[in-house]
């Protein structure tokens, strides 16, 4: 990573993990700075140095997002940044398997785990949206149960870690390894962007990580369950998401 920026050299925090309390000082326009400059010096680094460099960079105000479709990002984190929080979005619309592995997750590897609940229960938004809004209105519904809490769990972070892939859909496609989320004014860090399901597949199998069991009963990608089906043959991996509508991205990532 010869050359790489770090909030090191910007005097804004030391390597390692945690981050000094003046870390919660940095700009937007630092924030900006390392992301743009870390984007470009990190393109076809190995997932894992790109993880370091957000451990080392921003210490305890970087967390991983998890869908708990599998604990392959938990996983990787954990081994440059043990007990880095993993933010779950408890949406109370889960698949039990996806409730399963959050919790083998919190059991097995050296994190902690979040789960984040809405602050509507399902049958307190029933009451005031109507029953169903995630047939209704799936972007409201969305909006309520996901990007909400994420917004409020991400608080506390200048960075975040996700798993998107650029390989899971067009809409993914230009997905950097490490970017700047404008609307939240955080880095967003993507460490297997340019990875494949093989790749996946090897990690998991490597690693010995846990995966879903949905994905062994036909499901190309999991959400909740009330929108979420079973993928047909040469389907994109996402086309079981929102299926009845024209949406693919529940509002996380845009």
């Amino acid at each position: 990573m010869s050359g790489l920026v770090s909030a090191a050299e910007l005097g804004l925090v030391g390597p390692g993990r945690p981050a000094p309390a003046e870390a919660g000082r940095r700009s937007a326009e630092e924030l900006r700075e390392l992301a743009t400059r870390a984007g470009r010096e990190l393109e076809g680094a190995p997932a894992l140095e790109i993880a370091r460099w957000a451990a080392e960079t921003f210490g305890d105000r970087l967390c991983v997002t998890s869908s708990m479709a599998d604990a392959v990002l938990a996983h990787l984190l954990s081994r440059v940044a043990p007990g880095i929080d993993v933010v779950f979005l408890d949406t109370g619309l889960h698949f039990p398997e996806t409730l399963r592995i959050r919790d083998e997750v919190a059991r097995t590897l050296p994190v902690n785990v979040r789960s984040i609940r809405p602050r509507l229960t399902v049958g307190q938004q029933d009451g005031e949206y109507g029953p169903r809004l995630f047939n209704k209105s799936p972007d409201d519904c969305c909006r309520l149960r996901k990007v909400e809490p994420l917004e409020r769990a991400l608080g506390g972070y200048d960075a975040w870690a996700a798993g998107l892939r650029r390989d899971e859909s067009p809409t993914r496609a230009n997905t950097p390894v490490v970017g700047y989320d404008e609307r939240r004014g955080k880095v967003k860090v993507n460490p297997i962007a340019a990875w494949t399901q093989a790749d996946v597949d090897a990690y998991v199998a490597r690693h010995r990580v846990p995966v879903n069991d949905l994905f062994r009963q036909g499901y190309g990608s999991i959400g909740c369950w009330p929108c979420t089906r079973r993928t047909k043959a040469g389907e994109d991996p996402r086309a079981g998401r929102w299926a009845m509508f024209e949406k693919t991205e529940c509002g996380l990532h845009v």
